[in-house]
């Protein structure tokens, strides 16, 4: 299983957190991000969005139909996300497109064990794989892509 975390946009401040536009540099990170992907994405993948406006206009960047849910939205934890997205278990590439701090706990879970509050910045990437390797269960760090290097 392939696990992508992308953090929406830079996104515009106000008071209504799930209302939050992307900023016309939020709106270039997600183009940026979303070619990116295109251009590495499986076919098929399983694409989870966060309800609020920013992740929902970050994700629109893919032109592939997603699934809005709750699991993902602001304040999720790492269980429901992780629940959610069916790692390590389902098949294929699940993409999820949500918020800090959730998404870097995830991270921090993944990589090392323990939630941490790690920072994944606005627009970035983080992608992971799950695989069998002899009989140990290995988490790997494939890619971690910001806009601003594309």
């Amino acid at each position: 299983m392939d696990l992508i975390l992308w953090r929406h946009a830079d996104a515009k401040d106000g008071i209504l957190d799930d209302a939050r536009k992307l900023t016309p540099k939020g709106e270039k990170q997600a183009q940026q991000m979303g070619r990116w992907l295109k251009s590495h994405l499986p076919e098929g993948a399983r694409i989870l969005v966060s309800p609020a406006k920013r992740a929902q206009q970050t994700a629109s960047a893919l032109g592939r139909e997603f699934e809005t849910t709750r699991e993902v939205s602001t304040g999720a934890s790492v269980i429901s996300v992780i629940a959610a997205a069916g790692w390590p278990d389902a098949k294929g590439t699940v993409i999820v497109v949500g918020h800090q701090p959730t998404l870097g706990r995830i991270a921090a879970t993944l990589l090392s064990g323990v939630e941490a509050d790690w920072s994944v910045k606005k627009g970035c990437v983080w992608w992971f794989s799950n695989r069998i390797y002899y009989v140990e269960t290995q988490t790997i760090l494939r890619a971690v892509m910001s806009p601003e290097f594309l």
